[in-house]
């Protein structure tokens, strides 16, 4: 999919816009507390974002709603109430209901209030559109963010644990790298991980660049053979197209011909002149100087 086919903030657009164009983690580097800290397994990774997903939503589409209620002036603080009830609400949710990843995720639940990904879309996109499109911005937002944490967190328990989402799926004569469990390891994938994305970034917009030139050239190809069959036609029939050795004076080829030879002459006549110019101009400083 090319963002150049998608219009602005329409739902296909935020979705990609959040998890490719600007996915948090691997393209503008926010939320990095969590991102380096719960990513040391899969389950733990995907558990973060989707309950950063259901707060960046339900935040972003109340932010939305009451953005004309909202005073500019305590906009901020309004922004960390919202933010701060969504939290409360889904970690007594997460308790009732998956203890296990509550007790895992820990004190990063609530810190989500702070999340900068959370109160930075809040700023820059919820309290400027309207409420679908902040919906689906959230939305966007927090694939992006879960699909950055799920792969971090999945390599580092394959290679820090020989496990993936619990279960093994090394053999038991795979010896674990047990730095990829701690919190270097998590420094070295998500560099991995970003590297791998630009470059596949880069591969892609060369690839598009390549099919726009490709296909502006084969637009204006037509065109091309068009002109040269026009001015094919132009010529009489059983011409030879040597105007020199031509006896027919009405032809349009013949008054080409002549018509650029006349420019040409012209031309030369010019430089002749210039030459002699430059000549005698020479000659008089000679003499003034004698």
């Amino acid at each position: 999919m090319s963002d150049r086919r998608l219009t602005a903030d329409k739902p296909a657009e935020r979705l990609y816009n959040g998890l490719v164009k600007e996915n948090p983690t691997f393209v503008l580097m926010l939320g990095m507390c969590p991102t380096l800290a719960v990513t040391v397994s899969a389950i733990n990774g995907l558990g973060m974002g989707l309950t950063t997903t259901a707060v960046l939503m339900l935040s972003n589409l109340m932010i939305s709603l009451l953005r004309k209620v909202i005073p500019g002036r305590v906009r901020i603080p309004a922004f960390i109430v919202i933010i701060a009830s969504f939290v409360t609400i889904v970690q007594l949710l997460l308790e009732a209901y998956l203890p296990a990843l509550n007790k895992s995720l820990g004190v990063y639940i609530p810190l989500i209030v702070v999340n900068c990904i959370i109160l930075g879309r809040a700023e820059s996109y919820a309290y400027s559109h309207s409420a679908i499109a902040s919906l689906f911005d959230g939305l966007g937002m927090g694939l992006g963010f879960s699909v950055a944490l799920t792969c971090i967190g999945a390599v580092r328990e394959l290679l820090g644990a020989g496990k993936l989402f619990g279960m093994a799926v090394l053999p038991e004569s795979f010896t674990p790298i047990s730095i990829f469990a701690l919190a270097p390891g998590a420094f070295f994938v998500l560099a991995g991980l970003t590297a791998l994305q630009n470059v596949w970034k880069s591969k892609r917009s060369v690839h598009a660049s390549a099919s726009g030139s490709e296909s502006i050239s084969s637009e204006e190809m037509p065109t091309k053979q068009a002109d040269s069959e026009s001015a094919q036609e132009a010529l009489p029939a059983g011409c030879v197209q040597n105007c020199a050795a031509c006896g027919v004076s009405g032809c349009s080829g013949h008054g080409r011909f002549y018509d650029d030879r006349y420019q040409d002459l012209s031309s030369d006549n010019k430089s002749d002149n210039k030459s002699d110019e430059d000549g005698l101009t020479m000659i008089e400083l000679e003499e003034e100087e004698s």
